[in-house]
């Protein structure tokens, strides 16, 4: 697909993007595929150094690093933007949504082995997201802010926390992705749940500790008067 259909997605999902226009002249996001385009052709034709080179320039005018071997699908919303890293082995599914701070990083330092993430298709990526390593993000996905991600993900999963994990896997048929609905806000914290859910254990064991001493006083009250 063209570039101008980027920038027909881009301006369809943001909500501040006046017209495609403006996309094309003023966003970072659009620039930065752009500049990867251009560093992935050389890539692929094995003209190394120019890819590299292009490819920090890039990364000097828009705050965005992505090396020339990394593969990019159709549709990618590069939302703000700054201080995104994407690796050389990492992949992009189509239509994925990712926000300033992410950094799909790698594990190992073997040459030409898969080192970085493989992203599905509709996926969304909240801010300051880190997905490291070799692992799968499922189709549908949507990774929490400041998540960190070791681990493979199922598709249509929502995932948030330090390390990451899965708070909902959705059975849902074709529709509105994350991606499309930049609905990242909507997740819920695993540390409060399990906060919460000893909370609850405390105050039953507290319920059943004062019904036994009540219990006890009873009988050594009844004892008293026998």
């Amino acid at each position: 697909m063209s570039l101008l259909n980027d920038a027909r997605q881009i301006y369809r999902r943001d909500p501040a993007a006046r017209n495609v226009v403006s996309v094309i002249l003023l966003y970072s996001g659009f620039h930065a595929l752009i500049y990867h385009r251009v560093s992935h052709f050389f890539y692929k034709h094995k003209m190394f150094y120019l890819a590299r080179w292009n490819s920090q320039l890039g990364r000097h005018k828009t705050g965005i690093e992505i090396h020339p071997g990394a593969t990019i699908g159709d549709g990618l919303f590069i939302d703000h933007g700054m201080g995104i890293v994407i690796g050389e082995t990492a992949v992009i599914g189509n239509n994925c949504t990712i926000y300033h701070g992410v950094t799909l990083g790698g594990r190992g330092h073997v040459k030409g082995a898969k080192r970085h993430p493989t992203i599905g298709d509709n996926v969304l990526i909240g801010a300051g997201a880190k997905i490291l390593g070799p692992v799968t993000i499922g189709s549908g996905s949507s990774i929490g802010a400041n998540a960190v991600i070791l681990h493979d993900v199922p598709e249509n999963s929502t995932v948030v926390g330090v390390p990451g994990k899965i708070v909902k896997i959705e059975n849902k048929a074709a529709g509105e992705s994350h991606a499309e609905a930049l609905d990242h806000y909507i997740t819920d914290d695993p540390t409060e749940a399990e906060v919460k859910e000893l909370s609850k254990v405390v105050s039953e064991l507290q319920e059943r500790i004062y019904h036994l001493q009540m219990q006890n006083k009873t009988n050594r009250t009844e004892g008293e008067v026998e």
